[in-house]
């Protein structure tokens, strides 16, 4: 089952006491429909609309009296209307009747005991004024791709799954993890592609779906942008994401067109709030809380490493290659950790972080920050000796903190390490395939 981290945060809001209907947001083919197809068996009716059929649809027009609306959905789906407290009613691709969205706060409102989801491509009613959300009358999740985790049990490893849930896992089990975790950092975490490998184990017959899936998303700007020139713009935006995901961009130029600040910088936010790539803005603190810098030049994270793999030309580097580091001059690795660090969040206002120093004498970057039992913990996806991550001591320097880790294609560890300046702290050295599990080994560390 895909996503069963998100079936429990599902229940959890099913059974809330003050439930709202729910907006699943996501890009598109994340899994969203399937996830909720899945859910709808812990109810004894389900009733799914699609608003891109033309039948489906015509049910949402023209609506008069809500409630022989809703008398109506469950008649064109032979339910029973008597039994609404114990059915899943899922509207699917609501953008393409934006007037929907206004439903929710009747469904909310007036009839609270019928589960209510929806979903559908968040970029389609960016470009349209007459879809707005409810105020304070629904709730959100975001879908993401697949985690490791979740790729491991799309493809019936049980064995090595079981071994990633022990802390700390047994040392036999290292090769066939890393083996797996080449898998997944080469194919990604976008359910089709995972379900089309684990049916064929065929990598060749993938091509394919990477392609439909960077073309669906090109389609979309096509099909719901205004003018011309807003079509041009996100189209060259997303084409451009690929070769400059992972890295620290400019808005002027990106991509090197000639596109200026401004539109350029609309585009890629448009494309944020469509979940397609996101825009981390970097902290210059070493306390919490972590709080961006807005003025600083923000680093690109797409959606999924599969299609940065597919578009870049990398997928015969990670086939031949034993060390992830050494792919991309790390790039790919560290984008992979992102992806992975962000996983299982499904609050909308989740976010990555990183830290920059930005001096002539001595700048200096560190891959991640995340906020672990109220700790700053700094994150480096680095290969090589303790000793050579100078960024690293430089942060820990000035931070209060005595704790950090790193990500490499090496065994589980703990080292004590003393910077320059003589300060002590034990960094965790962790192989990349436990990225999903970070704060269980930090728990573990401090625990010792």
């Amino acid at each position: 089952m895909f996503k069963r981290k998100i079936q429990e945060e599902l229940r959890q809001w099913a059974t809330s006491k003050d439930r709202k209907p729910l907006v699943l947001k996501g890009a598109r083919q994340v899994g969203k429909t399937t996830i909720v197809g899945q859910f709808a068996a812990n109810y004894k009716q389900y009733i799914s609309f699609n608003l891109e059929l033309h039948s489906d649809k015509e049910a949402f027009l023209n609506i008069s009296d809500f409630e022989g609306f809703v008398q109506s959905l469950f008649l064109m789906k032979n339910k029973s209307f008597s039994k609404r407290a114990d059915t899943l009613l899922f509207i699917d691709e609501i953008q393409e009747v934006p007037e929907a969205f206004n439903l929710l706060r009747f469904f909310y409102e007036r009839m609270p005991e019928l589960t209510v989801i929806v979903a559908g491509s968040m970029l389609e009613t960016l470009f349209n004024s007459k879809a707005s959300f409810p105020v304070g009358r629904v709730d959100y999740l975001v879908v993401r791709p697949v985690s490791f985790f979740e790729f491991l049990g799309a493809l019936g490893e049980e064995e090595a799954l079981e071994q990633l849930n022990i802390v700390p896992f047994n040392d036999f089990a290292f090769a066939k993890l890393i083996g797996l975790y080449h898998l997944y950092a080469l194919l990604g975490g976008m359910p089709e592609i995972i379900k089309k490998f684990a049916e064929t184990r065929d990598i060749t017959a993938l091509n394919k779906i990477y392609n439909s899936l960077i073309t669906s998303y090109l389609d979309d700007v096509e099909k719901y942008a205004t003018n011309n020139n807003q079509v041009q713009t996100i189209r060259h935006a997303i084409k451009s994401s690929f070769f400059e995901a992972g890295k620290r961009i400019k808005f002027q130029g990106f991509g090197k067109s000639n596109y200026g600040s401004k539109e350029m910088g609309e585009a890629l936010r448009t494309l944020e709030k469509a979940f397609i790539l996101s825009l981390i803005y970097p902290t210059t603190g070493t306390k919490l809380p972590i709080i961006p810098d807005y003025k600083k030049s923000p680093r690109l994270q797409l959606l999924d490493t599969g299609l940065l793999n597919y578009m870049v030309g990398l997928q015969k580097d990670l086939l031949g290659s034993d060390d992830l580091n050494s792919v991309y001059q790390g790039t790919l690795i560290e984008h992979l950790v992102g992806q992975e660090l962000i996983a299982d969040q499904y609050q909308t206002l989740a976010s990555l972080n990183f830290w920059t120093r930005e001096k002539n004498t001595s700048s200096a970057e560190i891959d991640y920050l995340i906020n672990h039992d109220g700790q700053l913990i700094p994150i480096e996806v680095k290969a090589g000796k303790e000793g050579k991550l100078k960024s690293l001591h430089l942060f820990m320097d000035e931070t209060p903190g005595n704790i950090a880790v790193r990500f490499y294609a090496g065994k589980l560890s703990i080292t004590n390490v003393k910077t320059a300046k003589g300060k002590e702290f034990k960094l965790l050295n962790l192989p990349y395939f436990l990225v999903g599990k970070v704060r269980d080994y930090l728990e573990w560390m401090m625990s010792l």
